[in-house]
């Protein structure tokens, strides 16, 4: 199962990008689709498209998204040709798409809050460098405390660090 939203971003020149991104429930693995100031519905369709490519839709059975005018029936209908059903959360109720709701509050608060963001290339790389943190790096309380898909492995928690008992002499 894949949930979908948009997130603003507002610029130190006070330009409005809108972020486009995909969670998948299971793993809280992050897809970043896009970022533009002006997201149409045919833009919002292509990055499902682009989607597509990245070998997701082999995983998901259902997608989650709200009944904002930008998902139109063209992006509703990429899905349904992969078999994929679309659930539309009901209106006025955020609790119904709750994990990308929760990741919204998660990247502003340990990462866009903290940054001055300069433009779509600087906003663009600050994101895809705390995605890779986020889905590489950072444990999820719901998932065992685990990654979404650790880059190498982690030593169990329940193993006590190893002690090296070489002592390096200092060069004085």
């Amino acid at each position: 199962m894949v949930a979908c939203d948009f997130f603003t971003v507002e610029t130190i020149s006070l330009r409005r990008f809108y972020v486009l991104f995909f969670i998948e429930l299971e793993s809280r693995y992050v897809h970043l689709a896009g970022c533009t100031t002006n997201p149409t519905g045919g833009w919002v369709t292509q990055q499902a498209r682009n989607l597509s490519f990245s070998g997701v839709f082999e995983r998901m059975r259902f997608l989650i998204h709200d009944r904002d005018s930008k998902f139109t029936s063209a992006f509703d209908e990429v899905f349904g040709s992969e078999g994929i059903k679309v659930i539309h959360t009901p209106i006025r109720a955020p609790q119904a798409n709750a994990y990308a709701e929760r990741f919204v509050r998660t990247v502003r608060g340990e990462c866009l809050d903290w940054l001055l963001i300069l433009g779509r290339r600087h906003l663009e790389r600050v994101l895809r460098i705390y995605l890779a943190h986020y889905n590489n790096e950072r444990p999820h309380r719901t998932a065992d405390s685990r990654c979404s898909r650790p880059n190498r492995p982690t030593r169990p928690l329940n193993r006590p660090l190893a002690r090296s008992s070489v002592v390096i002499d200092s060069v004085a």
